[in-house]
């Protein structure tokens, strides 16, 4: 069983790592709107739309402080969506804020609707983090998914990533007759093989999604983590592995009793030769991103130390002991994986 830190550090945004973000177009004109939106008067428990509790709180603002927030929070969606033309955000408006004190960016979940049609759609508002954008960067590089967010200060702006939520999925979906065993086991051992090889810890069922698209004849799925603030953090080499956590043990044994050893060797030579080929499309951006993590504090000493003696003793290679930085160890498990 893998074990995560309860809570970990928060490691602000450097200099060099602001510069990276600009160059790529991630740093914008936005309203700083994280410290006002922890200003509520109240909130109740978020309910799904079955009825059921959940970790959220729904949270209120009184009507003047609500009356700035606003046209702050539809500035900020239309520059995620559209690139914030005024004239685009008119007919938009904040239908509701969630607060998530339970994790490590204690997000806001803002929904926006719009008054022409009643279709809405969500953002978050989270303390920007290091080790988060780090993820965010490299899941945008190496994944099958593009990822769009804003920074801006000490507020990060994250799209809302659709899907049915994994511990969801795996409690309604897995055991239904129909499901496709051998696809979900498939995505499911390729999902594995991406967090391990970007060091992208802590994915337990609630810290990712399952994408479900129908096909002409069958269904297609695609497993996408929503939380990335364990990038490159634990000192366990296991926690980078999600099959390791017991909340994913029924998704894990349905993979062993699905796909025999050589096919479960398949899958992830494939997803090392695609990630390989996403590392040279992208080859320079991914130089630059690894070059300013390696300089980085993104965890305890302690914690670089043992990931290094684990990453070791799993690929029988002493390269990674060499390593005095989690950056470094990341671009050095990226590169010796991918063969780069």
């Amino acid at each position: 069983m893998a074990m995560i830190s309860r809570r970990k550090q928060k490691y602000d945004v450097s200099p060099p790592l602001r510069q990276y973000l600009y160059h790529f177009d991630r740093l914008r004109e936005i309203p700083l709107v994280y410290d006002d939106l922890t200003r509520f008067s109240g909130s109740i428990p978020y309910e799904d739309p079955r009825g059921k509790e959940t970790l959220w709180l729904s949270v209120f603002y009184d009507q003047e402080h609500m009356r700035e927030l606003r046209p702050k929070l539809t500035q900020i969606y239309a520059e995620l969506k559209i690139g914030g033309e005024s004239d685009h955000h008119e007919h938009l408006t904040v239908d509701r804020v969630d607060f998530g004190e339970f994790g490590n960016s204690r997000p806001f979940r803002i929904r926006i609707t719009n008054l022409y049609n009643d279709n809405s759609d969500y953002f978050y508002v989270k303390q920007a983090d290091a080790s988060r954008i780090y993820g965010l960067e490299l899941e945008h590089i190496l994944s099958p998914n593009r990822i769009n967010y804003l920074v801006k200060g000490n507020t990060l702006i994250e799209e809302h990533i659709a899907g049915v939520p994994g511990d969801a999925f795996l409690r309604n979906d897995l055991p239904k007759p129909e499901l496709n065993k051998v696809r979900i086991a498939k995505e499911f051992t390729k999902f594995n093989e991406r967090c391990f090889i970007r060091l992208l810890g802590d994915m337990r069922s609630v810290n990712y999604v399952v994408d479900i698209t129908p096909d002409f004849e069958e269904v297609q799925y695609r497993v996408r983590p929503i939380d990335f603030d364990q990038q490159s953090y634990e000192k366990r080499g296991k926690t980078y592995l999600a099959y390791r956590f017991d909340s994913n043990k029924a998704v894990t044994k349905l993979a062993f009793k699905s796909l025999n050893r050589k096919t479960i060797q398949q899958y992830v030579a494939e997803e090392r030769a695609q990630m390989t080929r996403r590392a040279k499309v992208e080859s320079s951006r991914l130089k630059a991103l690894l070059g300013v993590m390696q300089r980085e504090e993104l965890a305890p000493r302690e914690h670089v130390v043992r990931l290094a003696a684990d990453l070791a003793k799993y690929h029988h290679d002493d390269v990674y002991r060499g390593c005095d930085s989690m950056g470094a160890l990341t671009a050095t498990h990226i590169t010796h994986m991918l063969e780069l």
